[in-house]
Parts: structure tokens; C-alpha cells; sequence
């Protein structure tokens, strides 16, 4: 397993990437299987769309949050979308 820090400086480099290979106004789930493909080409182990449980005092709060991806169990990236 990597180090946080290692994978925060790859999820940057993948970011950059796909952001001068694609450019802006594209639909999130496009720089989602980007960042999914150029993951698996670095052997680097990662979930999709994964449900986070959140849990306040002693409840869960039923909020449906799901990461767009997690690197490595350690680093959650959720990726935004503008026009420009």
C-alpha cells in the first residue's frame, strides 16, 4: 500500500492529465472512467462510487454519500466538472 501522500501526488498528476487531454465541460462521469482507466494502468487498486456510512453521536445518518473514487482504501477524490 502507498503512502497518502504518494497517492494525493498521483491523483494531481492524473487530474492534470486528463484535464489537458480532455479539457473542461465534459460530464463528471467522463473524467471518472479517465481517472479509472489511468489508475488501472499503474496498477493501483481503487473503488468506484463507493457508499460512505456517516455516522453523528450515536446514529448513521442515512445521507447517501458515495465517493467517486478511493484510492488504495486511503484517499478519497471526488472530481467536479465546469464548463470552462
Amino acid at each position: 500500500m502507498m503512502h497518502e501522500n504518494e497517492l494525493a501526488k498521483i491523483a494531481v498528476d492524473i487530474c492534470y492529465k486528463i484535464h489537458t487531454t480532455l479539457g473542461p465541460g465534459l460530464l463528471e462521469s467522463v473524467y471518472e472512467a479517465a481517472f479509472a482507466y489511468e489508475l488501472e494502468k499503474r496498477s493501483i487498486q481503487f473503488t468506484k462510487q463507493q457508499g460512505i456510512i456517516t455516522k453523528y453521536e450515536d446514529i448513521i445518518l442515512d445521507v447517501g454519500f458515495r465517493a467517486d473514487i478511493i484510492m488504495d482504501k486511503k484517499r478519497i477524490v471526488e472530481l467536479k466538472s465546469v464548463e470552462r
